[in-house]
């Protein structure tokens, strides 16, 4: 597949905006003509997920950024040209957006069909052929996008391919000009190294404990209700979900108490509640429990929301009841290890420099929450701590605007994509120069040396040296 893609774009060369907004169009008409399908195979591979939340969450969450991603593609394209001063000189220089050619995509589970397609269309948009590793784990979902796509596309253009982890280590080890994976940090690392192999650049859209911090002058009641909310979202299931709550030590109680009654309003029912997403399968069903359990075992004080009358955690439908923890420590493995779950860590604090301290001692999260008002507490967290984002008082807020950039940073992940930044992504800027001149500009860098250069070389060097000093003594 690659090699056929490869060969496809070295006799064809980059696309035209026309051709690459077509292929868009063609991406989108694959999702948009078999909606009900993909709807089945989401439901399915979870089991229970809400076809009114895979709509919102897998396609209409795609259609924004895409769609502005297509309007742009003509500006992005346009090459640049340097300063005016080169051209006195008699240079002719552009800087030209070209595509790297073959792109690698591994998607996750979680939102299996939105988080490669967005990718996809950035790459179509900056002139790439794209190849798919759907995830193994949402099997339907995958086999489904695999048996469509080729009535919407040659292979030489996108190719989806399916099955376990040693076709996904396979996939990671060819030699793509790009590579771009969503998913655990555990597995990235495994993706970097085995990209690494080849010289493969690589985007990592990773996940990490998200903090979330609850401002002393915060509305605590809507907070906690913004927060249970958000924690709800995909069963927990999210990677800019939030993870531990950070609130003023006098305030915890009650904070507690407003979660607990938003999550039994919010969910009265769970059991047979299709809006209440079940975990993806048994394994990290067991994954989420085992983390819970943990703490309990070694003191955490863990209470379940669990509406009246059902028995939960609940195996047959995989389903866990909302649950909040309080008193971790750090040797529990809820502390460090990403929840993916509909469990919420409550953490006391008394001043926000502990906090800071507290994240800053940590991996870099994919988002960092705050709520409650903005101003110089606000400017402050911001200042000094290290997220890929930041939200204040919604949920992933800062992946709303359609042309901001989206992506980690550390353990989190690298690179980004959405908007420019993801067209950007799957583009070389290449620099191309030329000169009619009857003489060559950089004669002067080959030998013989002469005198002449060497005086200039020594009144240019003296020049710089009283400049710097003039800037760091002024």
């Amino acid at each position: 597949m690659l090699r056929r893609q490869r060969r496809a774009y070295l006799q064809e060369g980059p696309p035209s905006a026309a051709l690459r907004r077509n292929r868009i169009d063609r991406l989108l008409a694959m999702v948009l003509d078999n909606i009900d399908e993909y709807v089945d195979a989401l439901v399915g591979d979870f089991g229970t997920r809400s076809r009114t939340g895979v709509l919102f969450a897998e396609v209409m969450g795609m259609l924004t950024t895409i769609e502005h991603t297509r309007a742009h593609i003509d500006r992005w394209m346009r090459p640049r040209n340097p300063k005016p001063l080169a051209r006195l000189y008699g240079i002719r220089a552009q800087v030209r957006p070209t595509p790297l050619g073959v792109v690698g995509i591994i998607g996750p589970w979680n939102f299996p069909l939105q988080l490669v397609v967005v990718p996809a269309a950035a790459a179509f948009a900056a002139g790439n052929r794209v190849m798919i590793k759907m995830s193994e784990i949402t099997a339907r979902t995958a086999e489904l996008t695999r048996r469509l796509a080729p009535d919407y596309f040659d292979p030489a253009e996108l190719a989806v391919v399916t099955g376990g982890p040693d076709i996904a280590a396979a996939f990671s080890e060819l030699p793509f000009d790009h590579l771009f994976f969503t998913g655990s940090t555990r597995v990235g690392r495994l993706v970097q190294r085995a990209a690494a192999a080849n010289l493969v650049p690589v985007t990592l859209e990773l996940g990490g404990k998200n903090p979330v911090v609850v401002s002393p002058d915060a509305d605590l009641e809507r907070a906690a209700a913004r927060i249970a909310r958000a924690r709800l979202i995909n069963g927990g299931q999210v990677c800019v979900s939030p993870d531990a709550v950070f609130v003023p030590g006098d305030r915890v109680d009650a904070f507690v108490a407003a979660a607990r009654i938003a999550f039994h309003d919010l969910m009265p029912e769970i059991a047979g509640n299709d809006d209440y997403t079940a975990c993806v399968d048994q394994a990290n069903y067991e994954r989420v429990l085992g983390l819970v359990e943990d703490a309990r075992a070694r003191g955490a004080r863990v209470e379940d929301v669990v509406p009246r009358g059902e028995t939960l955690p609940d195996p047959d439908r995989r389903k866990i009841a909302p649950t909040i923890v309080r008193d971790v420590t750090g040797d529990m493995a809820i502390a460090a290890e990403e929840i993916f779950g509909p469990v919420l860590v409550v953490r006391p604090y008394s001043t926000l420099g502990e906090v800071v301290d507290a994240l800053n001692a940590g991996p870099a999260p994919l988002v960092a929450y705050w709520y409650g008002p903005g101003g110089a507490g606000f400017d402050d967290f911001v200042r000094r701590t290290r997220s890929g984002g930041v939200s204040r008082n919604d949920f992933a807020l800062n992946m709303f605007p359609e042309d901001a950039p989206f992506g980690g940073v550390g353990d989190s992940g690298m690179g980004a994509y959405r908007g420019k930044a993801g067209f950007d992504t799957f583009t070389h800027y290449r620099t191309v120069v030329g000169t009619d001149l009857p003489f060559v500009i950089t004669s002067m860098a080959a030998p013989p040396y002469g005198a002449a250069l060497r005086r200039g070389i020594d009144i240019a060097l003296r020049r710089a040296r009283r400049r710097t000093h003039r800037r760091l003594n002024p």
